[in-house]
């Protein structure tokens, strides 16, 4: 497996990678896991038997991110999978960077590989302003050429498996396998923080296509009848920065953006909020996501208030998880004064039941594994 986020990396992509290992070992295979060395990985006992850790260029925020620290881990990972015995076949995850050190360190090997399509890198950068023309099409070309040469691309929604059957056609080495939440380790039962008044938790990363900064707007309505109210981020990511001087400017005492933390204290906070916090930005091309941080709230029995206009309303409304509501700041503040008084919270047993039966990353896992029976 290569990736340049593992477990105790605390990411979503780094537990789902540490899941579909955990899989692939259950199955019978022998597993290596080729990752970068993360400081919180010091003194963490691995699920999976075999992981090597290569240093790595992180930026100021701790994240392996950025052209420079994508090459950082590509470069040395060609030689590394090179350098391999008794190889097989490769699980790759993004960027498109890697997947191309992947796809020719294999092409060498003469080994096949799996892609593993969390999200539509190309489609993503188009969100994102002052990315040169060259960068897109360059990004775009690597993913395009990554897929169409894998034995096997994981993806992990209906809306990104219908993506990339539009950009590359219909194949039947496209497989839609599923995504979800560690429930060992968010789950009903657990400490909860600590903290005063009631309070909204997101969890995750803020980039400009999560529209984050409408919390923000609707949370400036919402303590205008409910003062005690507080909301806390728990994010890392491009928006961070402009989201903490929005909440300076406009005096916002109660919001509050905390340092990454494992996903067992981040749990804890889930656990105590009356809500979870979830978004996409309609009208980025990333309406087809479906963000991690619902299951980690539904694994917790917390209800969701997701704004947007896309797959993650459907999942929200269709299964009752909590409040699925327009990208409007009205609206939105609806909502978020609902889950604050109680009207229409789903019981947190039905949460928790709803999420171990379709969102266990173990059992996506599973289904990766079956997936990729055909590379063998």
């Amino acid at each position: 497996m290569a990736t340049r986020l593992f477990a105790p990396e605390p990411t979503p992509a780094a537990f789902r990678n540490e899941a579909l290992a955990r899989a692939l070992e259950r199955a019978g295979h022998r597993v290596r896991v080729l990752t970068t060395r993360d400081p919180a990985s010091a003194g963490y006992r691995d699920a999976v038997r075999d992981v090597s850790r290569w240093p790595v260029k992180r930026d100021r925020q701790g994240h392996v991110r950025g052209y420079v620290s994508y090459l950082s881990f590509d470069i040395p990972l060609f030689f590394r999978l090179l350098a391999q015995r008794d190889l097989a076949g490769v699980v790759s995850e993004p960027p498109p960077t890697t997947g191309v050190s992947v796809m020719l360190a294999c092409a060498v090997r003469r080994v096949p590989y799996a892609f593993y399509a969390a999200d539509v890198w190309a489609d993503a950068t188009a969100t994102v302003e002052n990315v040169p023309w060259a960068v897109r099409a360059g990004v775009r070309m690597m993913e395009l050429l990554v897929w169409r040469r894998a034995a096997v691309i994981l993806t992990i929604s209906p809306g990104v498996r219908d993506r990339v059957v539009e950009l590359i056609g219909p194949r039947e080495s496209i497989a839609m396998v599923g995504n979800g939440i560690n429930v060992e380790e968010f789950t009903v039962e657990g400490p909860v923080a600590a903290e005063q008044g009631p309070y909204f938790v997101y969890t995750g990363t803020v980039s400009e296509w999560h529209g984050a900064r409408l919390f923000l707007e609707a949370y400036a309505e919402v303590v205008r009848t409910h003062p005690t109210a507080r909301m806390l981020f728990f994010s890392e990511g491009a928006e961070k920065e402009s989201l903490e001087e929005l909440a300076r400017d406009r005096g916002l005492g109660g919001v509050e953006f905390r340092r990454r933390l494992p996903a067992a204290d981040v749990a804890a906070y889930v656990r105590g909020a009356v809500a979870a916090l979830s978004s996409v930005a309609p009208g980025q091309g990333y309406d087809f996501a479906l963000p991690t941080k619902i299951y980690a709230a539904t694994a917790c029995g917390v209800p969701v208030i997701h704004t947007g206009d896309g797959a993650g309303n459907e999942l929200v409304a269709e299964n009752g998880l909590g409040w699925s509501v327009p990208y409007d700041r009205d609206e939105l503040a609806a909502a978020m004064r609902a889950a604050l008084d109680g009207t229409g919270r789903p019981e947190p047993s039905a949460l928790r039941r709803w999420t171990e039966e379709h969102a266990s990353l173990d059992a996506c896992g599973d289904q990766a594994v079956r997936a990729m029976a055909r590379m063998f």
